[in-house]
C-alpha cells in the first residue's frame, strides 16, 4: 500500500499534499524514513572508499530529506492547526526523533570520518560554504556528545529525550490556558472606547459560540486593541490578569515545574559537554560569542535608555493624572494611557490609519517593494493546496519568470493555531530543491463589511514576517544545512527586522496604503506623524525588550540551580527594568515560549542585537534610496541568499564595507542625548 508521506510527493512542484495526510500517517512515517535515514549513514560508514568531503560530509547533508519533510510537516501543523490527537502524535515523535538525532551524533565511525575530513580541511581546496560545513558538522558533532564516554553518551540521550518532551508540554499548556479563557460581553455600554472592527470581530465570535454579546480572547488582534483601547478599566484588568497567568493557574497546565526541570537539564547537558552553563554553550556558536560581550550590551543600551524611559515615564503618569485622573498606573493601564498620550502628542490615532491598510492591498504592496528591490513575482495557486481553507498559496517566480519558491500565507488566529506571528519552511532549499516557505500570523480577520484592516504595528509585523521569508525564498545555496534561515540566532533577525522600515518610507506606503472604500491614498500628513511617532516611548520600550534578554540569560547561566521559585527569580530579574508594580497572580516566564518552547533559549538578546545590524544596513539603503538596485542587489547576493555559507560577520561587511555602528540603534531609536 502506497503511504503518502514516504515517496515523493506527485503534486505542482512537490507542495505537501495536506488534503490527503492524516494524522495517524505520521509515526508509520516516521519510523520507516528513521530506519531509511539510518541506512543511508551505514553506507556512508561502511564504505570502502577513501574518506573525503563528498563521500561523508556531502552525502550526510544529502541524507535524511524525507524525513525531513515529513517532520516539518508534523511540527509546523502543530503549531498552526493543532488538535488533541496532533498533539499525542508530537509527544510520541519527539523520543523518535530525539534518539535517532542522537544515534547520528553519537556514531563513533561518521564521527571519524567528519574528523578526518575536519583535519585535512586546509589541504582539500575546498570553497568557503564546503569548509562552512566541514566546520559546522565538525563541531555539531562535539557539541552534541561525540567525544564523551559511552556512559556519558547514555545520559545525554535522556536529558535530550527529556528536553524535548517537556519542551512540547510547556507549548501545549500555554495554548490550552489561552484558549480557557474568554471575556464575553453582554452590556454595550462596555464596550466604549473600542474601535469598531474589534467590536465586529467580537461579535462573530459570539455568534459563532452561539452566544449573545461579544467575545474578547487571549488571542493578539482580540486582546491587543481591548487593553489598548477599552475605557473600562476593570475589564481591561481582568484581560490583563488573565494574560500573566498563562501556565501559571492552580490546574493541569502549571508550567513553573517544567521551567524549574528545563534549565536544570539544559545545565546538566551543557556541564556534561564540558561547559558552565547553557549560555556558555549557546553563545559559543554565536555573533556575540560570550555572556561578556551579551551583558556590556545590554548593559550600554540600558544605561543609553533609562534616562529616556524615566522621563517618558514620568511623562505618562503626569498625563494620566491630569488628563485621566488615574493617580497609580497598573500594567491593564499602560497601553491605554500611551495610546491617549500618543493621539495628543502626535494628534494620531492608529484606529484612523486602519482603513487604509486592508490586508489584501498591502499584501499586494509588499509584493510590489519585494519585486522592486529583487526581481521575485508572487502567483496565486489553487493547484498548491493549503493545510487550512484560510491559507493562500503562491508560486514565486524569480526576475527571469522561473519558478523559484512556493509561499504559503495563512494571516487569521483560529481554535488549535498558537498566538504570535512566525515564519517556517516545509522544505529547505538546496542545490537540487527550491524551498517552501510559510509565514504565519494572527492578524484581526475580515468582516461581513469590510476586509482585514491592520493596524499599523501588525503592518509592520507582516513586512517582519516577509523578511525571514525572502531570506528562505531567496536562498541559494549547495547544502541544505546551511540554506535559508540556517544562520546564527544573533543574525537571523537581520533579514526580518530590515525590511520593517519600508513601513516607514512614503515612497513603499504610496504602493499599499490606500482606503478600503474610498480608494484615498494615506495623507502625507498621516506619513509623517508615522514617522514622529516611531520614536515614541522607545525608552520605555527599549527597557521591557531588555527585561526578556536579562530574564532569558538569568534561566540559562551558571546560577540556574538556585533557583527555587520561577516567579521571585523574575520579579527579582526585571524590578529595575519595570515601573508598574508586579502582579502577584501573574508571571510572564510561564509562558514565554520563545525560550521555553522555541529555539531563543539565551538568545533572546538577538533581537535588539539585530536591530543594531538592520538600523547601520538600513542607513545605507536610506544614504542611496530606499528603492536603489545596487544596494539590493549587494543584500541579496551577500546576506539574503547565502545563509549560512560563511561567518555572518564576514557577510555583513561584505554588504557595507564594515562592522555595524552600534551607534545606529541609538541614533533611529532617538536615544543619543
Amino acid at each position: 500500500m502506497k503511504k503518502i508521506l514516504n515517496t515523493p510527493f506527485d503534486t505542482l512542484r512537490q507542495s505537501a499534499p495536506f488534503d490527503q495526510i492524516k494524522t495517524a500517517d505520521f509515526i508509520p512515517a516516521l519510523e520507516i524514513e528513521i530506519e531509511n535515514t539510518l541506512k543511508e549513514v551505514d553506507q556512508i560508514c561502511t564504505q570502502t572508499e577513501l574518506t573525503s568531503f563528498e563521500n561523508t560530509l556531502e552525502a550526510l547533508d544529502q541524507s535524511g530529506e524525507q524525513l525531513g519533510i515529513i517532520t516539518s510537516i508534523l511540527f509546523n501543523l502543530n503549531s498552526a492547526k493543532t488538535s488533541t490527537e496532533l498533539q499525542e502524535v508530537a509527544q510520541k515523535s519527539a523520543p523518535l526523533l530525539t534518539k535517532f538525532q542522537n544515534d547520528i551524533r553519537l556514531n563513533d565511525i561518521l564521527f571519524t570520518r567528519i574528523k578526518t575530513v575536519y583535519k585535512q580541511k586546509e589541504k582539500l581546496n575546498l570553497t568557503p560554504e564546503q569548509n562552512t560545513l566541514v566546520e559546522k558538522e565538525y563541531k555539531s558533532f562535539v557539541r552534541n556528545g561525540a567525544l564523551l564516554s559511552t556512559k556519558e553518551k547514555e545520559k545525554l540521550r535522556a536529558i535530550d529525550v527529556e528536553l524535548a518532551q517537556l519542551s512540547l508540554t510547556f507549548g501545549e499548556h500555554v495554548l490550552a490556558d489561552s484558549q480557557a479563557f474568554e471575556l464575553h460581553i453582554t452590556q454595550k455600554e462596555q464596550l466604549a472606547g473600542l474601535p469598531k472592527t474589534s467590536i465586529v470581530i467580537a461579535e462573530n465570535l459570539a455568534k459563532e459560540k452561539k452566544k449573545k454579546g461579544w467575545i474578547f480572547t487571549l488571542d493578539y488582534p482580540s486582546y491587543v486593541p481591548f487593553v489598548t483601547h477599552a475605557d473600562n478599566r476593570d475589564l481591561r484588568e481582568k484581560m490583563s490578569r488573565a494574560f500573566g497567568k498563562k501556565g501559571f493557574q492552580e490546574n493541569e497546565n502549571n508550567n513553573e515545574e517544567i521551567i524549574l526541570r528545563l534549565i536544570s537539564l539544559k545545565k546538566d547537558r551543557a556541564n556534561l559537554l564540558g561547559y558552565k552553563s547553557h549560555a556558555d554553550f549557546v553563545l559559543e556558536e554565536r555573533m556575540a560569542k560570550s555572556k561578556k560581550i551579551v551583558n556590556e550590551f545590554l548593559d550600554d543600551l540600558y544605561q543609553n535608555a533609562l534616562p529616556f524611559a524615566q522621563k517618558e515615564w514620568e511623562q505618562l503618569e503626569q498625563f494620566a493624572k491630569d488628563k485621566l485622573n488615574l493617580t497609580e498606573l497598573q500594567k491593564w493601564d499602560t497601553a491605554y494611557v500611551s495610546e491617549k498620550l500618543k493621539q495628543e502628542l502626535f494628534d494620531f490615532d492608529d484606529q484612523v490609519l486602519k482603513p487604509y491598510f486592508p490586508l489584501p492591498r498591502v499584501l499586494n504592496g509588499l509584493f510590489e517593494i519585494v519585486k522592486r528591490l529583487y526581481g521575485l513575482r508572487f502567483k496565486k495557486s489553487n493547484a498548491i493546496k493549503g493545510y487550512h481553507k484560510d491559507v493562500d498559496c503562491y508560486e514565486v517566480l524569480n526576475e527571469a519568470g522561473d519558478y523559484y519558491a512556493i509561499l504559503y500565507a495563512d494571516f487569521h488566529p483560529r481554535e488549535g493555531k498558537r498566538s504570535g506571528a512566525w515564519m517556517t519552511s516545509y522544505r529547505s532549499q538546496n542545490q537540487k530543491n527550491r524551498p517552501h516557505i510559510s509565514i504565519v500570523c494572527n492578524f484581526s480577520p475580515p468582516t461581513d463589511t469590510s476586509p482585514a484592516l491592520l493596524t499599523f504595528n501588525e503592518v509592520t509585523t507582516l513586512f517582519h514576517e516577509f523578511g525571514h521569508a525572502l531570506h528562505g525564498m531567496l536562498s541559494n545555496t549547495k547544502y541544505s544545512s546551511l540554506s535559508g534561515t540556517s544562520v546564527s540566532w544573533d543574525f537571523v533577525e537581520l533579514p526580518s527586522q530590515i525590511l520593517e522600515n519600508w513601513c516607514y518610507q512614503g515612497e513603499a506606503l504610496s504602493l499599499f496604503a490606500n482606503h478600503f472604500e474610498t480608494e484615498e491614498p494615506l495623507p502625507m500628513q498621516y506619513v509623517q506623524k508615522i514617522k514622529d511617532a516611531a520614536q515614541f516611548q522607545q525608552g520605555m520600550q527599549t527597557l521591557q525588550q531588555l527585561s526578556f534578554g536579562y530574564l532569558d540569560l538569568s534561566y540559562h547561566d551558571e546560577n540556574v540551580m538556585n533557583i527555587d521559585s520561577v516567579p521571585l527569580h523574575e520579579k527579582k530579574q526585571i524590578a529595575k527594568l519595570q515601573f508598574t508594580p508586579s502582579i502577584a497572580e501573574n508571571c510572564l516566564s510561564t509562558s514565554f515560549s520563545h525560550i521555553f518552547q522555541g529555539g531563543y533559549a539565551a538568545g533572546y538578546y538577538s533581537y535588539k542585537w539585530a536591530e543594531v545590524l538592520d538600523a547601520d544596513a538600513f542607513e545605507l539603503f536610506l544614504e542611496k534610496g530606499v528603492f536603489d538596485k545596487q544596494t539590493a542587489k549587494a543584500f541579496h547576493d551577500h546576506i539574503l541568499s547565502k545563509g549560512g555559507t560563511q561567518h555572518p560577520m564576514d557577510l555583513y561587511k561584505r554588504f557595507r564595507g564594515s562592522e555595524p555602528d552600534p551607534k545606529a540603534l541609538l541614533r533611529r531609536a532617538g536615544l543619543i542625548q
